[in-house]
């Protein structure tokens, strides 16, 4: 015979008991509910509750408990299936013991110490460090195919679709660049000079799958099982994981690390997932993208729009707004006004309103049509490829999160953590571009993983910084910074308790080929409550990369502006950091070489 209701609520109460190493039934308004659960959160335990109070079945549940211990009341609690009864008698196990050897005994047998959704940079680096340290870990990765259908391997957004293939691309148009100033240093050469796409690509790609593939053996030779597919939560510490096949697997892990990355974010306008491509297309994209509007002004952006013009095509960016939304913009504005002195168009303060195609083909032809941000004014024009880079989107909502009720920011769909990465449910952790605040770069990600899986399995108890944190663009002009941006410093400290320096600069490299005097820019924030300790750092100008990481390590170690003065430079280099003047000096004062002789 079937089972009756009552006794499927049973067996649903028995479930809850079974599966949870403390599964405590509760009222939402209880005080000793209360009391209770605020015992297991300082003793660091994860609970599962039942408020009754919000169940339409709840008074049922409540008889259903009352004929399985013989307790009328709440809270009722079970650890480790064994019942311990109400609020006083929790408490007293508390105090005499009884409650520990609960924990130690019987304990909750799990597949994994440690699931990670997400084969990213820090999810790598996260299972490769727990797995060091003994722990049985698991890594499920799985890429969503764009609108066009593309997909990669594993290393997560950075290998594939973001840092590596965009500073390669970079170097390609470099290289572009030195072939032009070379003719001035003596060589001679008659054939006509031309890029290919398809053999960068090629070169690219290969390289990619390279690294594709070391992560799957560095993920083997540490023991951490590794699958191809998307990760959902289902329950409590339980997982679904589904592959490309659709075949689905479950597997349950003691604790859970989400670092899901981010995707790009569309307009949301006719045409756009039809026509359009984003950076996750464009460093495999079969073709050479040709005339080409690039939708943003964000890094992205910026970066592909530079190398694209510096591999020697028709490039036009529009802006809704600002150049890089976050950046110094003292150095973002630099750095777009020296785009446009080199070919790349800017079509300022107009957003996308329909993209239509014209022409199929590889590239084909696409009308985009745009509207003014400061009025009616419409615009049309037709592009071969349109990239849209506005922005990206936390990869969050669609992993069952909800079902084990840790929040995210419904704005943007990133997690809210504390200081050691961990969600409002104790046994689930977050790293990498999700978190909520924090900044959105691969080193980062790296970071906080290793930290993470040593404070969790080795006794550590360092913290990720994610403040003083160096980064580059790799804009046309790079542009490195550290620190704070000259907006952000004046909010925090205010601008009288500031003094900012700064220079031009010419590097020698450009001399001889007589380019681009007195466009290279640096400058510092120093904050003068705190001995002139250098706050901010900004450099434009070449290999501003390699010239911040060596500042980034001198600012975490509290540099001053007397400390710099101090510092004699490697000559002649850029990274010379001399002669730096107050902004309130004239500019011309500023217009000389970066390097003194």
């Amino acid at each position: 015979m079937p089972p009756t209701g009552r006794e499927q609520l049973k067996g649903r109460v028995q479930e809850l008991i079974d599966s949870n190493l403390v599964m405590v039934f509760s009222k939402s308004f209880c005080p000793f509910c209360i009391r209770v659960k605020e015992l297991f959160t300082s003793l660091g335990r994860e609970y599962n509750a039942l408020e009754l109070d919000e169940c339409d079945d709840g008074s049922d549940i409540q008889e259903v408990l009352h004929e399985l211990t013989g307790q009328k009341t709440v809270p009722n609690v079970f650890v480790n299936k064994t019942h311990v009864g109400g609020c006083d008698k929790t408490l007293q196990a508390h105090k005499d013991g009884t409650l520990g050897k609960l924990f130690d005994e019987n304990h909750i047998k799990y597949d994994y110490d440690l699931i990670i959704i997400g084969g990213g940079s820090g999810g790598l680096a996260c299972s490769k460090e727990a797995a060091a340290m003994g722990k049985k870990v698991m890594v499920l990765d799985y890429v969503v195919p764009t609108p066009l259908g593309t997909s990669w391997g594993l290393g997560g957004t950075c290998v594939n679709v973001g840092c590596i293939p965009k500073k390669l691309m970079h170097q390609a148009a470099i290289l572009g660049h030195a072939l032009k100033d070379s003719r001035k240093f003596g060589w001679e050469y008659e054939e006509n000079v031309r890029h290919n796409w398809d053999t960068m690509r090629d070169a690219i790609q290969s390289y990619i799958g390279s690294l594709n593939w070391g992560y799957r053996v560095a993920l083997r030779d540490k023991s951490v099982r590794y699958e191809n597919a998307y990760g959902e939560f289902v329950e409590q510490h339980k997982i679904k994981a589904t592959n490309k096949k659709g075949k689905e697997a479950f597997y349950t892990a003691e604790k859970f690390v989400v670092a899901t990355g981010e995707r790009p974010r569309y307009l949301g306008i006719p045409g756009d997932k039809e026509y359009c491509i984003t950076s996750d297309d464009l460093f495999s994209l079969p073709y050479c993208p040709g005339k080409t509007l690039v939708v943003g002004a964000s890094y992205v952006a910026l970066e592909c729009a530079g190398f694209l013009a510096g591999i020697g095509l028709d490039v036009t960016v529009m802006v809704r707004s600002i150049f890089l939304r976050g950046f110094d913009q003292e150095m973002a504005n630099r750095a777009g006004d020296y785009m446009e002195t080199h070919g790349v168009k800017f079509i300022k303060q107009f957003v996308p309103t329909s993209v239509e195609l014209l022409e199929e083909g590889t590239p084909g032809k696409l009308k985009v049509v745009a509207k003014s941000t400061e009025g009616d004014h419409i615009i049309e024009d037709e592009y071969n490829t349109v990239l849209i880079a506005v922005g990206r989107d936390a990869c969050t909502r669609n992993i069952g999160l909800e079902k084990i009720g840790v929040k995210i920011n419904e704005k943007n769909g990133k997690v809210p953590v504390n200081d050691v990465e961990e969600t409002n449910v104790p046994y689930v952790y977050a790293i990498g571009d999700i978190l909520d605040g924090k900044l959105e770069l691969t080193p980062v990600a790296i970071q906080a993983g290793r930290l993470l899986a040593r404070r969790l399995y080795g006794g550590s108890t360092l913290k990720c910084d994610y403040v003083n944190v160096p980064t580059t663009v790799f804009t046309p002009l790079e542009y490195g910074c550290c620190g704070y941006a000259e907006e952000k410093a004046i909010e925090l400290y205010g601008q009288e308790n500031l003094e900012v320096y700064h220079t031009l600069f010419w590097p020698l490299e450009f001399t001889v080929a007589s380019r681009d005097n007195n466009t290279c820019f640096a400058k510092i924030i120093c904050n003068k409550l705190d001995n002139d300790r250098v706050i901010g750092f900004h450099v434009l100008g070449p290999n501003a990369g390699e010239i911040t990481q060596g500042f980034g390590a001198a600012m975490k170690c509290g540099l001053t502006k007397e400390k710099l003065d101090e510092t004699i430079g490697i000559h002649p280099t850029c990274a010379e950091v001399s002669n730096l003047k107050k902004c309130t000096e004239s500019i011309s004062l500023c217009s000389f070489l970066w390097f003194t002789l």
